[in-house]
């Protein structure tokens, strides 16, 4: 019996445009309009957009002329991102106050599924009992703001392998909180796809992303992240062994597409879209027509 294919999101830098936040700030060159049919058209029911772009949408279109957007478009999932130094103090917090007020209101408002968090940084050192207890708290503004949090641990980050992501998640326990697994952030850490399987409880994963990549590492791990992500199926990261193990743990959500290189910001939204989706898409055809003989 074949195995249905499952439906795809576009993560905000997907269809960006020209844009790599440490170097030309935060905000799409491109309409939303233009990112949003550049989406549909490419056959994604998911939409991702950062805290900098949903909030000059939110100030110059309106709440009630993008959620039309979305819908007239066949878009059914939002996507949010991105929540970090929630457990900070001083003037990071200051600022990620700031980012997650405007992230929750804006989820409340147009009803997204869920908001990315992040995991800090590598030199990050953070009391356990401490972290649980931010945590917990963000969990509980997500949910009152009918939205979850999906946290997501990367390579380069206080979290560098899905392991304390996991333990986060399952010790503070609030149904609210969850996991984004990116496959990147997988691969770099040398975490065996096999071992997600008994690792991640399925109510706890909210979020995949497929992409590909090289073996090797040029230049730092945030660089390689932006700079040298390839289309599924073009390196080495054996994505159809990814998303068998995503399918063992009962993951049954939009699979988040997210293309970061600079051949891609060198495409246009409709095209960077498109051929992230066709990429995607061939290899999960092929790995659930596999299944299904």
């Amino acid at each position: 019996m074949p195995h249905p294919i499952p439906g795809l999101l576009a993560t905000c830098w997907t269809s960006a445009g020209n844009v790599m936040p440490t170097r030309t700030g935060p905000s799409s060159p491109l309409e939303v309009t233009e990112r949003v049919s550049a989406v549909s058209a490419a056959g994604y029911t998911g939409f991702g957009i950062g805290h900098a772009d949903i909030q000059n949408v939110r100030n110059t279109m309106g709440d009630k002329v993008f959620r039309s957007l979305l819908d007239d478009h066949g878009i059914t999932t939002l996507e949010l991102e991105y929540i970090d130094d929630w457990w900070t103090t001083g003037p990071r917090r200051g600022e990620a106050d700031t980012v997650r007020r405007d992230l929750l209101d804006a989820a409340a408002a147009l009803g997204a599924s869920h908001v990315k968090a992040g995991a800090g940084q590598a030199d990050d050192r953070v009391d356990a009992g401490h972290l649980n207890a931010e945590f917990l708290t963000l969990c509980e503004q997500a949910q009152s703001a009918g939205t979850r949090i999906a946290l997501e641990p990367a390579a380069f980050s206080m979290m560098p392998t899905i392991h304390p992501g996991v333990d986060l998640v399952t010790q503070v326990g609030h149904p609210a909180g969850g996991l984004l697994v990116d496959i990147w952030h997988v691969y770099r850490s040398g975490t065996s796809y096999a071992d997600l399987v008994d690792l991640i409880p399925a109510e706890r994963l909210f979020a995949v992303e497929l992409n590909d990549g090289s073996h090797t590492v040029p230049g730092t791990l945030f660089d390689d992240t932006f700079d040298n992500r390839l289309l599924c199926g073009q390196g080495d990261f054996d994505v159809a062994g990814f998303i068998e193990a995503i399918d063992r743990i009962g993951f049954d959500g939009l699979w988040g597409v997210e293309m970061m290189s600079e051949h891609h910001r060198t495409l246009t939204s409709a095209e960077g879209a498109r051929h992230a989706a066709e990429a995607a898409r061939r290899v999960l055809t092929e790995h659930h027509a596999g299944v299904g003989r």
